[in-house]
């Protein structure tokens, strides 16, 4: 199945579709999403993409991401894709967006209008082996210090999110989502 991508502008308005693949080699803006899911502990749950994807294999990152479908909106793919990569289904919500553009492996490059979203899930996954090669739940210190170590570990997109994010957790706007209790 061909998969398709929304392309947009700066303002996240869409401008029109373009095949997935097609979108990474020529580095078009494209709308994406990026899921944190933290546990009742304030851990993160991070996934190691699967060696067989096109871009980015091997490397850690954040819980799911993925791409809205045309006529998806981005809460539906992210569900979907939560499911599919993750194997379970928790309640999320829109943090905030950023725009990046990276240089990636293969050739390929991500121009991204990333919506980041934030969930909360204390039982076990069940990943796709076609999606993720392993998972863990860390807290963010061990993250942090990992990341500054070892950089080269993780992706891109996960990287440049992880400021924000943090501010975000530790703004009131989180409330009870990914706040123990």
């Amino acid at each position: 199945m061909r998969e398709e991508v929304i392309l947009v502008n700066e303002n996240d308005e869409a401008i029109g579709v373009e095949e997935k693949l097609r979108t990474h080699m020529l580095g078009s803006l494209h709308r994406a999403f990026s899921i944190f899911v933290f546990n009742s502990d304030g851990q993160l749950l991070l996934q190691k993409r699967a060696s067989t994807k096109y871009h980015s294999k091997g490397l850690w990152s954040n819980t799911c991401c993925g791409h809205p479908r045309p006529g998806e909106s981005t809460g539906e793919a992210s569900r979907r894709r939560l499911r599919e990569e993750m194997g379970f289904n928790c309640e999320v919500r829109e943090a905030f967006g950023f725009i990046y553009h990276a240089e990636l492996d293969n050739g390929l490059f991500e121009h991204e209008y990333d919506h980041v979203l934030v969930g909360r899930f204390d039982g076990k996954p069940n990943p796709s082996r076609a999606e993720v090669d392993d998972w863990k739940w860390v807290d963010m210190a061990t993250l942090k210090l990992d990341m500054r170590r070892n950089p080269n570990h993780f992706t891109y997109w996960f990287k440049v999110s992880l400021d924000p994010l943090c501010r975000y957790v530790e703004s009131p706007n989180a409330e009870s989502l990914i706040n123990s209790g």
